[in-house]
């Protein structure tokens, strides 16, 4: 990998041995060994170019906010927090994938947009949101989009329609298909009243605060509900509420968050996350399903 092939592509912003510790909601200390902001989707494309004809390694980063970055990362990681535009016409909704999803929701609001309210809180881009089928309140990214505009394998861009996209329960083709990167979509939203879609937001806000472990840095749910029920549940009953491994803890407030409550490292919370598995498959014989990635790495 040629540093400075890298600076002469000229796409954005890159930087060289990055600590990662600031790029994940964990908070865990890990370093990459290039990290770009691009600029465009057209330097999106011109990066891919180069990074496929040198069989680099890379990925695509959102917020970090669904990620275990175990060990050091060896390649390029790409983040998209300048593919940032929204328009908005009527009741449609055009939004670049690296638009932060918590900032949509509050804006589509406030314009007496119908939608996306569930979505406050959620701390991720809308391209990741795409890619997970990211939801709460038994609402999800698939009861309001309309298409998909992704870069596929030949990095050609690509329109993906609802019946394509193949979206599940935290789940989306996006996630067969990796070599498929989301760059716009588009949402069908409907007109509401913008007084009842802000209480609902505040009311929504405050219930997040209330029964979610903000105050400790964290990543989100970390198991899928099982059918009919709920992981927070089962790992409570297992008897591991407010369990720690070294720096990683299973909440006191939500069963189904670890946070990093003394300088956790990856090791600390893919051992909890293997004890809670181990766990609740010994006491009710129910294989619980990871809903974040680990990133594996080198520790060299």
């Amino acid at each position: 990998m040629n540093k400075e092939d890298i600076i002469n592509l000229n796409v954005g912003e890159v930087l060289f041995d990055v600590d990662l510790t600031k790029y994940n909601t964990y908070r865990i200390s890990s370093l990459a060994s290039v990290l770009v902001e691009v600029d465009s989707v057209s330097s999106l494309i011109k990066l891919l170019v180069y990074i496929k004809s040198n069989n680099l390694k890379y990925m695509i980063l959102g917020t970090g906010s669904n990620i275990i970055f175990d060990g050091n990362y060896e390649g390029i990681i790409i983040r998209l927090s300048k593919l940032n535009n929204v328009e908005i016409t009527n009741s449609d909704v055009i939004v670049e994938a690296g638009y932060n999803l918590t900032k949509l929701a509050n804006l589509t609001a406030n314009l007496g947009l119908e939608g996306l309210e569930w979505a406050v809180g959620i701390p991720g881009t809308v391209g990741g949101a795409i890619y997970m089928n990211a939801g709460a309140y038994k609402k999800a990214m698939n009861d309001n989009v309309f298409y998909v505009e992704i870069l596929n394998e030949n990095l050609e861009i690509k329109r993906l329609y609802l019946k394509d996209l193949e979206f599940g329960y935290r789940s989306s083709v996006l996630q067969k298909y990796k070599n498929y990167t989301v760059i716009r979509v588009a949402l069908s939203l409907k007109f509401g009243n913008k007084e009842e879609l802000l209480q609902i937001i505040d009311d929504r806000r405050k219930r997040r605060i209330e029964t979610q472990p903000l105050d400790f840095p964290n990543a989100g749910s970390v198991f899928r509900n099982p059918s009919d029920l709920f992981a927070w549940k089962l790992i409570e009953e297992a008897g591991l509420k407010g369990y720690a491994i070294n720096g990683a803890k299973i909440s006191d407030k939500h069963s189904n968050f670890i946070v990093n409550h003394n300088n956790a490292n990856a090791k600390d919370i893919i051992e909890l996350i293997n004890l809670a598995k181990e766990s609740v498959k010994k006491k009710f014989d129910i294989d619980l399903v990871l809903e974040q990635e680990i990133i594996r790495g080198t520790y060299e």
